[in-house]
């Protein structure tokens, strides 16, 4: 890893650059997959299945033996772990339910906002390098709560088609029943479209590989409504010299397996901590099967070494991190100092595993810096806010004259005319009811 001591801050932009993807050449490769799927449908999906999963496919729907499968073949410790993070997971993303808003703005003006399911959601899971199932229950569990009538997964297969058993495990723990066989490019591109078999889909959730999150991008454009926009995974670590240096490295590498994309970095006034954390890396990284991906992911990394925490702050809400993991005597400071992170991990004892697994939280986060301006996925994602207005003829009677006024100043007639007619039977009405 890269050390930088005291970066001008006219730099700091520079030097926490994301990895550069050539989004133009894998575009070239991904819209030829859209097009053909969308033109082929089912055709199309087990064309690419054979490209490029080497796999020969008649079916791509899950059955209900695959999944009683599935089941038997994980063992009871995982099972049991899988279920202790449901239950987080459902706890926090049920709390973040919210009642029906309703006022009245001024006497006869009620109005109304309520939350309303998106009505079809496909769940993107990858199962390649690494099978998240982990993801099935970040993306499935807050979609059965907000109430979508129909949740479609894609992930997948081997080469024996076959879906590794946690994610079958997982999907059916969560309540998803709708399980295909597609996984890449292909399968974001029959969620969108629509095939004999997968459902065409409102909104599209979940991460993946390059070719998959270009894929996203792309149909978003026209199609379907996408989660947020994602790249590699990264995660920022600010460290004092009270930090566990062999702590801080654990996380800087849970982090660079994940890709050899990914980026991770380090922030600390201690120039003994980043020092030490470097040997501890270089220690840990050997007993690590992804050690490959974890080497390439630390070409892309740095440790800046500044002046003081506050400063070190200001760094990471210019970097805004995915992860962000504050282990400093301190920690709580970061609840009103950081404003730009997709989730923040406070403590010595809270490492963004935690996180990615079972505390509650959810994992599916912005990256590559769009965490300035992106949520991560919670219970809102999933849900439309629908305003309704209701206006009695008193009520129109008070606004009404200044609706008039301000349409009238829009050069917008029909817009006045829309109430002027209104108040013009109101006041009709009103002298009827008078002469009776």
């Amino acid at each position: 890893m890269r050390i930088v001591e005291n970066p001008a801050r006219e730099d700091w932009k520079q030097l926490t650059r994301r990895p550069t993807q050539k989004f133009k050449k894998i575009e070239k490769i991904v819209k030829p997959i859209l097009k053909k799927v969308r033109k082929k449908g089912d055709v199309a999906l087990r064309y690419f299945a054979l490209e490029y999963d080497h796999v020969e496919l008649q079916h791509f729907e899950v059955s209900a033996e695959e999944f009683d499968l599935a089941s038997q073949q994980l063992d009871y410790e995982l099972k049991e772990a899988i279920q202790v993070a449901y239950h987080n997971i459902f706890k926090f993303h049920e709390a973040q339910k919210t009642d029906t808003l309703e006022m009245e703005t001024m006497p006869g003006v009620r109005c109304f906002r309520r939350s309303v399911p998106i009505e079809k959601v496909g769940l993107y899971i990858p199962g390649g390098t690494a099978p998240l199932f982990s993801t099935v229950l970040m993306t499935g569990i807050p979609a059965k709560i907000a109430g979508c009538r129909e949740i479609v997964l894609c992930t997948p297969c081997d080469r024996r088609g076959q879906i590794n058993p946690a994610i079958l495990y997982t999907a059916q723990l969560v309540g998803i029943n709708k399980v295909f066989k597609i996984g890449g490019a292909q399968a974001v591109a029959a969620m969108a479209y629509g095939t004999e078999s997968i459902l065409k889909v409102h909104k599209i959730f979940g991460p993946g590989n390059q070719y998959v999150t270009v894929a996203k991008q792309l149909v978003s454009k026209s199609e379907v409504a996408i989660d947020m926009p994602a790249g590699p995974s990264e995660v920022a670590v600010l460290a004092d010299a009270s930090a566990d240096p062999s702590f801080v490295a654990a996380d800087l590498l849970s982090q660079a397996e994940h890709g050899i994309d990914s980026q991770v970095v380090l922030i600390s006034d201690s120039r003994a901590l980043v020092n030490e954390t470097i040997e501890a890396v270089k220690y840990q990284i050997k007993q690590l099967p992804r050690q490959k991906i974890a080497r390439e992911a630390l070409k892309n990394s740095i440790c800046f070494i500044m002046p003081s925490l506050e400063e070190g702050y200001e760094l990471l809400n210019e970097y805004a991190a995915e992860h962000l993991i504050i282990a400093t005597k301190n920690p709580d400071e970061a609840i009103e100092r950081i404003h730009s992170a997709g989730s923040v991990f406070l403590g010595h004892y809270t490492p963004e595993s935690a996180g990615d697994y079972a505390s509650g939280t959810n994992h599916t986060l912005p990256t590559n810096g769009f965490a300035r301006s992106y949520s991560g996925i919670s219970l809102d994602s999933y849900v439309k806010k629908i305003t309704y207005q209701s206006i009695s003829p008193e009520g129109l009677t008070q606004l009404g004259p200044h609706v008039e006024k301000m349409a009238a100043a829009e050069q917008l007639d029909a817009h006045k005319n829309a109430v002027s007619l209104r108040l013009q039977k109101i006041e009709a009405n009103a002298l009827t009811s008078t002469e009776v």
